[in-house]
Parts: C-alpha cells; structure tokens; sequence
C-alpha cells in the first residue's frame, strides 16, 4: 500500500510540474496552452471507464459468491468512476472554453459523459433508498452490471456516430489510421499521468473498501434490517 500511495503521489507531482513547464501538447486549434490539461483530462476519464469495468466485474462476481467484500469493491469502484468522470468533465470544459469559445459545446462526448454520471448518480441514490442490505447488493449488483455494458457504448462508440469537436484534436494525437503522432515528450508525459492516476484510483478504492467494511460493521452492531 505503501508503495501504491508514493508512487501515485510522485508520479502525479511529475506531470503537474512537467505539463507546465513543458511546451503545450497541442497546436492553437485545440486550445493552446490550455492543452496541458490533456494531461489531466484524458487519462481521468480513461481511469474513470476502468472504474465503471471493474464495478461491473465485481458485481457479476457477487451474485456468484454473495460475499459483502465484493459489493464493497463495486460500490466503491463505481463512485471512484462517478468522481473521476466528474473532474473530467469539469476539466474538458475548461478546455472547451479556450478551445470552442464555450464551457458547453452539445458536443457527443461530453453529452454522453454528462449521462453516465447522472446514470451513477441514480444508482447512488437507489443505494441510499434500499434499506434491507441484501436487495441493495442484488440490486446494485444488476445495476452495474448494466452499467457496465453499456459505458463502452457511452465512451466510444456512440461518439463515433456523429461529428465531434474532439476531432480536431484527435488528429493532433492520432493521425489516419489510428497511428499515434504525439512527440516523445508528449507521449512519455500522458504516459505517466496515466500511470500516476490508475495508481490513485487503487489508492483510494482501498480506502473505500475500508470505510465500506467499517460502516458495514457498525450498521450490523445497530441491528440494520
């Protein structure tokens, strides 16, 4: 554990410094120096579709197993995936508005985004509104198992169906034919932003899980139905 808190906290110091001091990743026609934020906005939402794989894949594994722990991880994945996508939002629209002249453009992917965190806001609030612990885990459990199925939808096929401002940045980082044209300084900074973050998201499912177990504790030593 140890190991994961340092090197997500050396590995995200290092992109914060080098994304400012280094020359902006891309050109004026994706917002210039507000670019840097590619370090921050991309791999967030990429850790944040993880966060949604690994909730799923948890909740399949509790209705086989029906062990608490599993419930736990999912739970705590999911709203790891809700915050992730949350500040990826937040920071996407930052650079919209240097890149598009607005925070909001309508544009597929920050639609699609917007509706993935109101679809884990429902499931939270389902969570909070079931009060007998077994149907809440089952019926989280088929909720992210939906969720699950259809966030690839969400992330990238459903975007790829209609035009996207994205798409004059994506020929900055990806050429025809899905090749990558990021330089090596680019690429060697996402590349640890990547890193930095998946290691946070491990740091703080962990916490999550814990505090899940610790209230779990205290609401079975209450009596909860």
């Amino acid at each position: 554990m140890i190991i994961i808190k340092l090197g997500a906290i050396i590995l995200i110091t290092v992109v914060i410094f080098a994304a400012f001091l280094m020359p902006p990743p891309l050109g004026a026609m994706a917002g210039g120096d507000a670019s840097r934020l590619f370090y921050f906005h991309v791999p967030m939402a990429q850790v944040s579709f993880l966060s949604f794989m690994v909730a799923a894949v948890y909740a399949i594994v509790y209705l086989r197993t029906r062990r608490p722990t599993h419930d736990m991880v999912a739970a705590a994945s999911a709203e790891l995936g809700m915050t992730f996508s949350i500040v990826a939002m937040i920071t996407g629209a930052l650079w919209a508005k240097q890149a598009w002249g607005a925070y909001w453009n309508w544009d597929p992917r920050q639609l699609f985004l917007f509706a993935l965190v109101l679809f884990y806001g429902a499931f939270f609030a389902l969570r909070q509104a079931t009060v007998n612990v077994d149907t809440r885990r089952r019926l989280s459990a088929v909720y992210l198992i939906f969720g699950g199925a259809i966030s690839p939808f969400l992330f990238f096929v459903l975007p790829r169906l209609y035009r996207s401002l994205h798409e004059d940045a994506n020929q900055v980082v990806m050429a025809a034919g899905s090749k990558p044209t990021m330089s090596a300084p680019v690429a060697v900074i996402f590349v640890t932003a990547t890193a930095g973050f998946l290691l946070l998201y491990v740091w703080l499912l962990k916490l999550g899980v814990a505090a899940a177990r610790i209230q779990d504790e205290s609401s079975q030593g209450a009596g909860e139905p």
